[in-house]
């Protein structure tokens, strides 16, 4: 009788669960979603609710936490998300003009920005991430190193520069009396524009990196069947490659838009009026403002910010792991 070959014996130990690892995991994930759940809980608390804290006993502390019945006589406060939209437009004079919530326009401004965003740089890195994967011209390697340094430069070092570019061209007399190194910065004149939210984000190092590793591993022999066919590089890049990195190209845009969608610091500096800004700073403004005191509203403003993102990530989320996982990107 013919020996079967079997596996080794350590390709068992390697598949076998290990419970100390499932222990750390499942701690891991409740540290990690604990905020979260903290958040959507007190955003339908009443005040009294929200304000009550008492470690005293196990009773009080569960009903510390959960105030509904079985540990509690209260009921979901679900009018906080109505009222917390009211006191946003309480001080607005955009809505006293328009009829329509600030929050609505916040909200407006920043899928709309998340979106352009998301499609500029698959546009740009998809571009890029072809020619580096697939084209061959001198200092093909040099120029993707020069890239990947650029993930390396704090935001923080580059922010003032930028901001300045966003700024409005000097006249001839600011331009004599300006600082020698900052008159040489130039200036766009997009501040409280659109393009000052959008365009300086249509690129990304880490996409191009992302989307290069994925189209290095689509098998060379299509590029060649294809250039047989006839088909050009954006013909071969639009029908062929981009439908193949698909995982790779939604985890790209996936991250994209959730950088865009919390973007606070950038925002911030780059608009002056509050329909021209984005939801994250809408929520600042509503903690500095006497809406800030009641928390259980700001938490109901943090839910609704969050609770697209959480959507997208639901409907997304196979994608996200597959293009990770695909892509070489540890």
């Amino acid at each position: 009788m013919a020996n079967v070959p079997t596996a080794p014996a350590s390709m068992g130990r390697l598949t076998r669960p290990n419970p100390l690892m499932y222990v750390i995991l499942i701690l891991v994930g409740t540290l990690a979603l604990a905020p979260f759940v903290w958040m959507v809980l007190s955003s339908v608390k009443s005040f009294g609710d929200f304000s009550f804290v008492d470690f005293s006993s196990l009773p009080n502390i569960m009903k510390s936490f959960w105030p509904w019945p079985p540990f509690g006589d209260s009921t979901p406060a679900l009018d906080n998300f109505a009222e917390a939209i009211r006191r946003i437009d309480r001080s607005s004079e955009y809505f006293k003009q328009t009829g329509i919530p600030l929050f609505f326009r916040q909200f407006i401004n920043t899928f709309g920005v998340s979106i352009a965003v998301v499609a500029g740089v698959v546009i740009t890195s998809s571009l890029a991430a072809y020619a580096f994967a697939m084209l061959e011209f001198p200092g093909r390697n040099v120029l993707f190193i020069i890239v990947l340094m650029t993930l390396m430069i704090p935001e923080e070092l580059v922010l003032v520069p930028r901001v300045i570019m966003m700024y409005e061209p000097l006249s001839a007399e600011a331009f004599a009396t300006t600082d020698s190194l900052i008159r040489l910065i130039p200036r766009t004149g997009w501040q409280n524009t659109v393009a000052a939210l959008t365009i300086p984000f249509m690129a990304s190092a880490f996409a191009i990196f992302m989307l290069r590793q994925y189209f290095m591993q689509i098998p060379k022999e299509l590029f060649d069947a294809a250039r047989i066919d006839g088909a050009g590089h954006l013909r071969y890049l639009t029908v062929m490659m981009l439908p193949l990195a698909k995982p790779a190209v939604m985890t790209v845009g996936l991250l994209q838009f959730i950088g865009s969608w919390n973007e606070f610091k950038w925002t911030q500096l780059v608009t002056r009026t509050l329909e021209q800004r984005t939801l994250s700073v809408s929520l600042q403004n509503f903690l500095q403002t006497d809406g800030g005191a009641e928390g259980q509203l700001a938490m109901a403003v943090a839910v609704m910010i969050v609770l697209p993102i959480i959507i997208l990530y639901f409907f997304t989320q196979q994608y996200f792991v597959e293009g990770v996982a695909k892509s070489g990107v540890k």
